[in-house]
């Protein structure tokens, strides 16, 4: 009788951890721009005129600002000769593939996740 016992004991405890094994994961948090614009931009970009100038152009206000014309910032070439200003769609393309957009600039980061693309983006435009 006591084997019986403990036997069924021993099949609902391995019953409870399947299930609990089973449970789904919670759902992963979206990316957060701030967190991913100090982790992947601020190495080269600042949001503050105040601070010294990086191997990026400042940020501040980039939306609807003319492409390679930030003052005080020495452009490549081929970006000092854009004709456009930074939208949501410009600055995508960009984060994707900068020298898609503009062959021969210098900046070399990528970005394939689209998710991740568009925090940043968002994070820009709450700077603006």
């Amino acid at each position: 009788m006591r084997g019986i016992v403990l036997g069924l004991c021993t099949a609902m405890v391995l019953v409870v951890r399947m299930a609990d094994a089973q449970m789904p994961l919670p759902a992963a948090k979206p990316p957060d721009g701030a967190t991913l614009f100090k982790q992947q931009c601020a190495v080269c970009h600042t949001l503050s005129l105040s601070e010294p100038m990086r191997q990026g152009p400042p940020l501040v206000k980039v939306m609807g600002r003319p492409a390679g014309k930030a003052e005080g910032f020495k452009y490549s070439e081929a970006l000092s000769k854009a004709d456009f200003a930074w939208d949501d769609g410009r600055l995508d393309a960009w984060l994707t593939n900068p020298q898609a957009v503009i062959p021969g600039v210098v900046m070399a980061y990528r970005q394939a996740k689209a998710e991740t693309r568009a925090a940043i983006i968002a994070y820009l435009k709450e700077q603006n």
